[in-house]
């Protein structure tokens, strides 16, 4: 899955134990501009560096999978989790633009085709 936005918000490398680490980044997507989502994407263990080279404010394009697991307390009671596991991050503010079509400002001068002459020799 992909998605575009803003990068809002980079949050530093956390060792949650000793052989597991992650990092989130907060996206401001704006689908509706009207309601921006922020969407909190996770990136895990040696993927947690694909967040290093990015700035708040960048346009991006998130590559990411979504992850769902259960979690039963000790009461016996289930929680469902869901996850936005980033696997790649492309600034868009790089990208080449698209060769664009011509515009208004690629066309020639208007002419003025009434002119000067009062000759008014029309061929029809």
């Amino acid at each position: 899955m992909e998605i575009r936005g803003k990068v809002h918000e980079i949050g530093a490398t956390q060792q949650v134990t000793e052989s597991f680490k992650k990092r989130d980044m907060i996206v401001a997507y704006a689908e509706n501009p009207q309601f921006v989502e922020y969407i909190r994407f996770e990136a895990t263990q040696d993927r947690t560096s694909i967040f290093d080279n990015l700035a708040i404010g960048e346009e991006v394009e998130v590559s990411f999978n979504l992850r769902g697991r259960p979690w039963t307390n000790k009461d016996g009671v289930t929680t469902y989790f869901n996850s936005l596991v980033a696997w790649r991050v492309t600034k868009l503010g790089n990208a080449a633009p698209a060769p664009s079509s011509p515009g208004y400002a690629d066309m020639p001068a208007p002419v003025d085709l009434a002119g000067s002459s009062d000759d008014d020799d029309l061929p029809f």
